[in-house]
């Protein structure tokens, strides 16, 4: 099977994710730039999930790049991981409402941890599609920043039960660890041509 329609249908709704998380900032009744401030909490939520689904878009967008074509696995995977993506607008807007409390920033933490691991899924479910030959196989045969993810989501998630200000920061952290561009899959790819 080719990838176009994978792809296609993945971009639909990480467009639908985010417009679902934009749509949960409500407009203050008042006119003042002081009637934002009880928002702050919810839009800097937002900010750090924006990034996120940012930050996978692109790399699902690179590794795609890196694949030849799709088989069952992969298209289950592929759902897996934007099952835990879709939980994203409910997971920010619960910490934003709650002003990082332990427990939405815990669970914060699960569904990053939970789309990291979906990511990893898929990522295997192409290589072993396409052999230990392939070029995302050859990209990400170390994967150090997706392992470094998963232990600090891991670690980030009891955490904020001793300081959830300590969770947000590791969050802030791996998504900027993420925002530096991840030229693995690009200089492959380039090697290869």
């Amino acid at each position: 099977m080719t990838k176009n329609r994978l792809e296609a249908f993945s971009d639909g709704v990480l467009a639908i994710v985010i417009t679902i998380m934009v749509l949960e900032l409500k407009v203050p009744h008042g006119h003042e730039l002081a009637d934002l401030r009880p928002l702050l909490p919810v839009f800097l939520a937002y900010i750090l999930s924006f990034a996120y689904l940012a930050i996978y878009w692109n790399n699902h967008h690179h590794m795609l790049h890196a694949t030849r074509r799709v088989n069952g696995a992969i298209l289950w995977a592929n759902l897996h991981l934007l099952f835990w993506l879709s939980l994203i607008p409910f997971a920010t807007g619960w910490m934003g409402e709650n002003h990082v409390e332990p427990m939405p920033t815990a669970l914060y933490g699960v569904v990053l941890l939970m789309a990291g691991l979906a990511y990893v899924i898929l990522q295997q479910a192409i290589i072993r599609d396409q052999g230990e030959g392939s070029l995302l196989r050859r990209a990400v045969h170390k994967d150090i920043k997706g392992k470094a993810s998963a232990v600090l989501y891991a670690a980030a998630v009891p955490l904020a039960f001793v300081s959830p200000w300590i969770s947000v920061a590791i969050y802030i952290g791996v998504a900027v660890m993420w925002i530096i561009p991840d030229r693995r899959i690009a200089r492959t790819i380039t090697g290869a041509e």
